[in-house]
């Protein structure tokens, strides 16, 4: 008796012990997926951020996404039960951190190419199969290369001189930030202004390849206060 007999004799409760083809398919669609979701992770966006503590949460999401939906497909959840992954990640976005939106738009891509890796039918050819993992790739590749839109980034500062708060003292303000904050700002804008208390909440700009300090692991850029 060879091993495809074995397969389809051995039951334990009604459920097969071993379908061999089922098997081949999953732990090809599980490598397909995994190789694509570990070069977008690796490759596109942690050189940009060095980020080791989302490089491991994002990985490890993809693959069980990927087999969540894979192995409960048979269940003919599909598409709802795809959109419920999408609605219970985006209500919960780990309440413990605020995870900032460049990091929010990654777990989007990695449970989104999870999700289409996994649910994909017989309707769908594997040549657009891989055309949609690679527009997928290339399109956050190009997007990470194009200098001022990866390269930049922001501070919130709450800032208490209230009076140069205005276009004609703007290049006091930003000289006055930047002997603060000990970088080279490119640009400022005014978030809010509270006059009752005397301070201006503004989104301080910047280049990080400009900057002297280390990377964005190395430092937490989310709010800086005079408080």
């Amino acid at each position: 008796m060879n091993l495809l007999q074995i397969s389809q004799a051995s039951e334990i409760f009604g459920v097969p012990l071993l379908n061999v083809d089922s098997l081949i398919e999953l732990i090809l669609r599980f490598l397909f997926n995994f190789v694509f979701t570990f070069i977008i992770v690796r490759y596109v966006y942690y050189p940009k951020t060095h980020r080791r503590d989302f490089l491991f949460t994002f990985l490890l999401i993809g693959i069980v996404i990927f087999l969540l939906c894979y192995l409960l497909e048979s269940v003919k959840l599909q598409l709802g039960f795809a959109l419920g992954l999408f609605a219970v990640f985006g209500i919960i976005r780990y309440r413990t951190i605020s995870i900032p939106i460049k990091e929010m738009t990654y777990l989007f891509v990695v449970i989104g190419l999870s999700v289409i890796n996994a649910l994909s039918n017989k309707k769908i050819s594997y040549a657009e199969l891989v055309f949609a993992n690679v527009v997928i790739f290339g399109i956050s590749f190009l997007i990470e290369k194009i200098k001022n839109i990866a390269n930049e980034s922001y501070t919130v500062v709450n800032y208490e001189k209230i009076e140069l708060v205005t276009p004609d003292r703007k290049a006091e303000l930003i000289a006055d930030l930047e002997a603060r904050l000990g970088m080279k700002i490119s640009r400022v804008a005014i978030s809010n202004v509270n006059f009752q208390r005397d301070t201006a909440k503004i989104l301080v700009y910047f280049m990080k390849s400009n900057q002297t300090w280390g990377t964005e692991e190395d430092i937490d850029y989310r709010t800086i206060s005079n408080e």
